[in-house]
């Protein structure tokens, strides 16, 4: 009696009943969910951890170029399970990355970008664009080699903008140079203005979703068919089925994250380069500059365009636009049906070749430049604009399967 009359007493200036129900308890989605719907919820998992860890971190980290490298080692040897913190938050970032590009591809499986959920994409790629925004920057905090040439190359790209460029340069900047300056505006970028957004735009992103519902592996609107109470018949409550469940896999996804960060932290310089672990030198150029491995592909857009009238601006559009093209899907995908199960094969082609060139720019960008590698480059980045650019073609041949009324198991 106590326990109802505490619900009672919140309830009358809370709306925590409502929410729990609305969101949790009676939040009804599609019973045919399947491995590639339990990435949305460790992505929101993988978020929690990067703020916590971060906040810890950011207790004994110095933003300055003097002391940064200092204080990273600082963390890592002196501070009690400093190397923990450090590690959970530099691994969990391409732990998170790895989540989000499957979660990505579960959405280009099944069509999850199609109406009604043009807003839902819209604001999961905005976060993935803050996402990538926060890992650069926070990618040049430990100032060691590659976080400074990367910071180095990669910012000195905005240089190449047509009359406004230099001037843009030192506005990023702070100063002429990679510097003091730089780093302090990218720590405050990092620990303050990109969470907060990342955090505001997660929930309007989880609001969205609840509000047209989650898409399944049919492509099947459930809330079109519901019984005399309202309850989509092929339905269940997300609280209890899901949330036991995708308890499992988070256990799941803990046991293996804990694997690597015990083992294998820097999984041989692709989580953590090499040169990071050497104190930023000006004097000294690394012998290959790339960034980390979740930003290689975009990375490798760039270098496959050739400079023109001595100006990299082409390869910087190029490379903006590859992240851009992402918003435009609900509108290139002109398929009367949603998920890959009942499209026609040539879809299936299409998305292979795709994954197939995303992954080889991803590895292509690590790679030194070489005239071999160049032309792989190339040829990745023509495939991978092509899936965009030919999808309202493609996708509107073929013949595709008739979708059933019902959701399949």
């Amino acid at each position: 009696m106590s326990m109802k009359k505490n619900q009672s007493w919140i309830d009358q200036r809370f709306p925590l009943s409502k929410v729990w129900n609305e969101h949790l308890a009676e939040y009804y989605t599609p019973r045919n969910f399947n491995f590639w719907y339990f990435f949305g919820g460790l992505a929101v998992l993988m978020l929690g951890m990067q703020l916590i860890t971060g906040i810890f971190l950011t207790m004994y980290y110095k933003p300055d170029a003097a002391n940064a490298f200092a204080s990273v080692e600082y963390i890592m040897r002196d501070i009690e399970w400093g190397w923990l913190i450090r590690y959970l938050h530099s691994t969990g970032a391409s732990a998170f990355f790895v989540i989000i590009y499957l979660h990505m591809f579960r959405a280009l499986l099944y069509g999850s970008y199609k109406g009604p959920r043009e807003f839902l994409w819209i604001l999961g790629m905005l976060l993935y664009v803050l996402l990538a925004a926060e890992a650069f920057f926070g990618y040049v905090l430990p100032w060691g080699q590659m976080s400074f040439w990367g910071a180095q190359v990669i910012i000195s790209l905005f240089g190449s903008v047509p009359v406004i460029g230099p001037d843009l340069l030192v506005w990023i900047l702070g100063d002429y140079a990679v510097g003091d300056a730089t780093l302090n505006r990218f720590f405050s970028l990092h620990v303050i203005v990109l969470p907060l957004l990342l955090v505001v735009l997660v929930f309007l992103h989880l609001v969205a979703l609840h509000h047209v519902g989650s898409n399944n592996p049919d492509g099947i609107e459930i809330k079109e068919n519901k019984d005399k109470d309202g309850i989509p018949k092929d339905g269940i409550p997300f609280h209890p089925y899901f949330t036991i469940k995708d308890s499992m896999v988070v256990v799941g996804f803990i046991w293996i994250m804990c694997a690597v960060i015990f083992y294998a932290p820097a999984l041989n310089g692709y989580f953590l380069e090499h040169a990071n672990f050497v104190e930023a030198n000006p004097l000294k150029t690394p012998e290959h500059i790339a960034p980390v491995w979740y930003l290689t592909p975009f990375y490798s857009v760039l270098r496959a365009i050739p400079p023109m009238f001595g100006s990299q601006f082409p390869g910087v559009l190029a490379m903006f636009a590859a992240i851009l093209i992402f918003f435009a899907l609900p509108w290139l995908d002109r398929s009367p049906v949603k998920s890959i199960r009942y499209r026609s094969p040539i879809y299936k082609w299409a998305l292979g070749i795709f994954v197939v060139s995303f992954v080889m720019l991803g590895w292509l960008g690590l790679k030194p430049v070489t005239p071999t590698y160049a032309l792989l480059g190339r040829i990745a980045t023509v495939l991978y604009f092509a899936y965009f650019i030919l999808m309202p073609w493609y996708t509107s041949i073929g013949k595709t399967k008739e979708v059933p009324l019902r959701v399949t198991e």
